[in-house]
């Protein structure tokens, strides 16, 4: 079983040791580095390209924000899942439009951030439930906020209907059920919706949808 690689960026000591031994308790994650600032994150990431690369926001010489810009840049393949301290809506959006695929707060149970970590890898959208409504009205449509390159069209009409399922918050198992497909299947549409909107996560294609129009809180229940 190929195991998931993991990065744990964080300035606190304490708080690495107690992320690393959660986490190694599961057979199939591995933590193979750890970053004690910014600097070093994008520099192991770069160097090691884990799948997952758990960030935290304060970090002392580059700040969780831009060492996520900068690692999605150099690294899409790497896979960012934000755990802080910090529920601050400033905070949020800077951090997901620089791409994180998840936001978490530290008060989460080890076992919710093991899940996590399984999820983002499988494209997934993870949110702490106080963010994911503010992530949702942030992001929508305001007129004039269209960006130039690709249009809804070129989606095609299945991977429309999954990108708006994965709006609702729905999990890859959950659309196969609702869709009569396998979840490998769903799993492809989600490969192709990323590499036509440019993006690494199901949480940066709804947010991109989000800002285009191409989805209301119509389609969120």
């Amino acid at each position: 079983m190929d195991k998931i690689r993991i990065l744990i960026a964080d300035d606190h000591a304490v708080v690495r040791e107690g992320t690393r031994k959660i986490l190694e308790q599961e057979q199939d994650l591995e933590v193979i580095a750890e970053a004690v600032d910014g600097v070093e994150a994008v520099r192991l990431a770069t160097e090691l390209k884990p799948d997952v690369a758990i960030m935290d926001i304060s970090m002392p010489n580059l700040d969780g924000i831009e060492a996520t810009r900068q690692i999605k840049a150099l690294c899409p393949g790497v896979t960012v899942l934000i755990l802080t301290v910090y529920d601050n809506d400033q905070f949020i959006f800077s951090l997901l439009e620089a791409g994180a695929a998840g936001y978490l707060l530290k008060d989460i149970r080890g076992r919710d951030l093991v899940n996590a970590v399984r999820a983002v890898h499988g494209g997934e959208s993870v949110l702490h439930p106080s963010i994911a409504s503010k992530v949702l009205n942030r992001f929508v449509r305001t007129p004039g906020d269209s960006q130039k390159g690709v249009t809804f069209e070129a989606l095609s009409k299945r991977e429309k209907d999954i990108l708006r399922l994965a709006t609702r918050g729905l999990s890859n198992q959950e659309i196969a059920d609702q869709l009569c497909i396998s979840i490998r299947t769903v799993q492809g549409h989600l490969t192709h919706i990323f590499n036509k909107l440019q993006v690494g996560s199901r949480t940066e294609a709804v947010v991109r949808g989000l800002k285009e129009g191409w989805i209301t809180l119509d389609d969120v229940p």
